[in-house]
């Protein structure tokens, strides 16, 4: 079974205003992903620009099939 990472984040932008998400998931490759790793790949995934603070909370990896190609 593929493994996914379920989180909630909060992101700032450097020119003011956030964005927020919860229970969001994203296919992962390992077993486990760092906070710093996984606030790169949600500004990436997402190209996001002018992001100042990415904070992850309530992360857990769960067995789930990948939903990506």
């Amino acid at each position: 079974m593929d493994k996914r990472v379920q989180f909630d984040f909060e992101i700032d932008f450097t020119n003011g205003g956030g964005l927020q998400g919860q229970g969001f998931r994203l296919d992962i490759n390992d077993d486990d992903i760092s906070d710093g790793d996984l606030a790169k790949y949600i500004v990436e995934d997402m190209r996001l620009l002018m992001v100042g603070k990415v904070r992850i909370f309530n992360k857990k990896i769960i067995k789930e099939k990948h939903k990506r190609k």
